[in-house]
């Protein structure tokens, strides 16, 4: 089974307008409630492409029961930890000429509710898959995957970590499976700026050589690399289309990855249902659907 982690999910409530102007009074076009959070991501589109999976994560107040309602509403499966106090955030994405996004910091996770996090984890068993994702809430010790990670060792679990800066750096002496960083925040841990593919690839090995098997970079419109355990570089360019939704297209790199994976354990059709699935989200107003993924699979 595949579980994701998602700690700090949202409500995404995306407003389109045309024009934003500061200091007035706008008014948006349409809007739109979904399910928000990088784990809840990555899990939808594991539904879409008929992979089996069970997002984990806190939720907390009404805004948590509507994340629920919702998200297994899309056809997620949950097993979600509520909180007793304070209420799961909102946030607010703003899409007309660019986008603006205005995150909340969401609720306290407090000691009991992390221990049950930690039990449920505790019974994972050999042959399950774990994805780690996104930041952690202020509440929260910044170590938190490490020591998920410390506790999972030697169980045969495949663990994947799509996060950024110190969260992805602690994690690497545990030798996880694959991490997803995107090349903003590659760059960030080695103080460079990094705009190519080519530029991305000695990097990306030196997060191989600190512990992590397989590097996987996004790159949003420059495609995305794959530095496997077995020594390959797998690189592509991202297809042609008009970007209609940033969000959410780094997470579904992730899950298409993880598709391809278990459909063939073959990294060169990973990479390339990965590199589909980013960029079908990309090009939809949602999250891609099946349809849409396999679509853009076929002409890579």
């Amino acid at each position: 089974m595949i579980y994701t982690v998602t700690l700090n999910p949202a409500i995404d409530y995306i407003m389109e307008v045309e024009r934003l102007e500061p200091g007035m009074t706008n008014r948006s076009a349409s809007e739109q409630l979904l399910p928000g959070g990088k784990g809840l991501n990555v899990s939808m589109i594991l539904h879409h492409l008929g992979i089996g999976n069970i997002a984990l994560g806190f939720i907390a107040g009404f805004t948590g029961g509507e994340i629920r309602r919702s998200f297994e509403a899309m056809g997620g499966k949950s097993d979600f930890i509520e909180l007793r106090e304070g209420i799961s955030r909102i946030n607010v994405k703003l899409r007309g000429v660019t986008e603006t996004e205005i995150n909340a910091s969401g609720p306290v996770v407090d000691s009991g509710a992390l221990g049950q996090l930690m039990e449920k984890l505790d019974s994972l068993k050999a042959g399950d898959i774990l994805v780690l994702a996104g930041s952690l809430p202020a509440s929260l010790p910044d170590s938190l995957y490490s020591d998920i990670m410390t506790m999972l060792s030697g169980r045969g679990i495949t663990i994947v970590v799509d996060a950024a800066r110190e969260l992805l750096e602690k994690v690497l002496p545990h030798r996880p499976f694959l991490v997803k960083p995107n090349h903003h925040e590659l760059g960030e841990i080695f103080g460079v700026a990094l705009k190519t593919r080519e530029e991305v690839v000695p990097y990306a090995k030196k997060l191989q050589e600190r512990g992590a098997a397989n590097v996987l970079v996004s790159m949003a419109g420059e495609g995305a690399v794959l530095l496997t355990e077995a020594g390959e570089i797998l690189a592509g360019e991202a297809p042609a289309g008009r970007v209609r939704n940033s969000v959410g297209a780094g997470d579904s790199m992730v899950a298409g990855f993880l598709a391809g994976w278990c459909e063939k354990q073959d990294y060169a059709h990973a990479f390339k249902l990965g590199l589909a699935a980013g960029s079908a989200s990309a090009f939809s107003d949602l999250l891609a659907t099946e349809e849409e993924i396999r679509r853009i699979y076929d002409v890579l």
